[in-house]
């Protein structure tokens, strides 16, 4: 079973109707003993990061997620909820993230269109059971104004151009983020539904 994490942020409808097309029993829930006794925990996101972080305070769920990613078992973060895993967030002053990934989420500068919303295509850095059957130029789906910046760069496993590099998945041990939207992604986001989903069920094995 894979739990998504309610917090009162995120499109999650959106990712459980995309799990249960794969096939996969999904639970929305805020309660932090159901995540605690899934094979593996989707963090989803939308809005801002401090006001996410707010929430997860609120509900008590911070210390929930430290300690269920000291499981080993799988938990990924989707857009905003990529950029939660990191340690520290510049959008609208400085927040303090979970700091699963140490690293920094700063925002997109330049003469273009911010935020980033469309269609962009994957390369990969790295291989990893996630990524299992995905091509290098595959699309996904982005909306975000902000970008992560780890500290450690083999943790990026495939990143985006948008007048950039911009990480668009990342990986550390059992923690894993992507920047973009899998449920939004057509038949590329469902496949990495599905390698996350087998990845959980096989204990987050590598």
């Amino acid at each position: 079973m894979i739990a998504i994490i309610d917090y009162g942020v995120g499109n999650l409808l959106s990712v459980a109707k995309a799990l249960e097309r794969i096939g996969s029993e999904a639970l929305i829930t805020s309660r932090k003993e159901d995540f605690l006794e899934a094979d593996g925990v989707i963090l989803p996101g939308v809005g801002a990061f401090g006001d996410a972080m707010i929430s997860l305070r609120k509900l008590e769920l911070l210390a929930a997620l430290k300690a269920y990613a000291k499981t080993g078992k799988p938990l990924l973060g989707i857009c905003l909820g990529m950029q939660l895993l990191f340690s520290v967030s510049e959008e609208h002053g400085d927040h303090v993230g979970l700091g699963l990934i140490p690293g920094h989420v700063i925002r997109m500068r330049g003469d273009y269109k911010i935020p980033q919303v469309g269609w962009n295509q994957l390369q990969f850095e790295s291989k990893h059971p996630l990524v299992a059957g995905v091509e290098a130029g595959e699309f996904t789906y982005f909306v975000h104004s902000y970008l992560v910046a780890p500290i450690d760069p083999s943790v990026i496993v495939a990143t985006t151009d948008y007048h950039q590099t911009i990480p668009a998945i990342v990986v550390k041990g059992n923690i894993v983020g992507m920047q973009f939207h899998p449920e939004k992604s057509s038949t590329t986001g469902l496949k990495l539904l599905s390698n996350f989903v087998s990845w959980s069920n096989a204990g987050g094995d590598s």
